[in-house]
């Protein structure tokens, strides 16, 4: 999709004014975001800047704690849904530290990806889709997903969001814990995702990876939305590049 195509597409992800609170501690701010179909939307910000507190928002996976705003996917408010309508709905999240199911193996962890579907035999031609991608699932199929290496994990619980079909994939911190060459191999799955047309919301603190992948990026920092624009424009950003890209800036 072009980028007048994707300027011009329906709004899928709609935060308006969104504030979180934990007793008296204010982790988000009124912030305000939106991911068009087609694109692939970075989160970027340092650790604690508010951005999985966003994602846990989206998908109502909040502990106690005080939400205020409005978070709408595709036209309607989510909030409070439980998660099963939500990937019924079309949105399915890859959260942060994987979450596989650990005592189960890796086929039975991807059917369960695939539990609002009904559609058995296309069920089965998408595990077969996703091992494509991920060879090394398929290496493994038979084996628990506990005794993954952290890079396997995150293949799996990214090939298991995937097997809901989602229209939106929420992806947080995908790289987090792994080695490098594990980390560009999940890069190129993404990019090569969202080729395929999948909208995605990217929430990253690699934020050179992140806007080399991404359409156009929001910066947060201390619950705020700091920047926002072209992941191009970001990244060429002396702003970003000091304190995201470890780049010193010329006085």
């Amino acid at each position: 999709m072009s980028e007048l195509d994707k300027t011009a597409a329906e709004v899928m992800l709609r935060i308006d004014k969104l504030h979180i609170a934990y007793g008296g501690i204010q982790a988000v701010k009124g912030i305000g975001l939106e991911v068009r179909r087609g694109e692939l939307v970075t989160l970027i910000g340092a650790n604690g800047a508010g951005k999985t507190t966003t994602l846990k928002a989206i998908t109502g996976t909040l502990p106690q704690c005080r939400v205020e705003g409005h978070i709408e996917y595709l036209g309607k408010t989510i909030k409070g849904l439980h998660s099963f309508q939500l990937v019924e709905s079309g949105l399915a999240m890859v959260p942060e530290g994987r979450g596989v199911f650990s005592r189960m193996s890796i086929h039975e962890n991807l059917v369960m990806g695939a539990y609002t579907r009904k559609d058995r035999a296309d069920i089965e031609a998408d595990i077969e889709k996703w091992y494509g991608i991920f060879p090394r699932l398929k290496e493994r199929s038979s084996q628990l997903a506990g005794t993954l290496s952290g890079g396997e994990q995150q293949m799996l619980a990214m090939a298991r969001a995937l097997m809901s079909r989602p229209q939106l994939l929420l992806l947080d911190e995908p790289s987090m814990g792994l080695a490098p060459i594990m980390v560009e191999r999940i890069f190129q799955v993404v990019r090569d995702i969202s080729a395929q047309g999948m909208t995605i919301l990217l929430v990253e603190q690699n934020a050179r990876l992140a806007l080399q992948a991404a359409d156009r990026g929001y910066v947060m920092d201390s619950g705020l939305i700091t920047m926002a624009g072209p992941a191009t424009s970001l990244l060429d950003d002396p702003r970003v590049r000091e304190a995201y890209l470890g780049e010193a800036c010329e006085p």
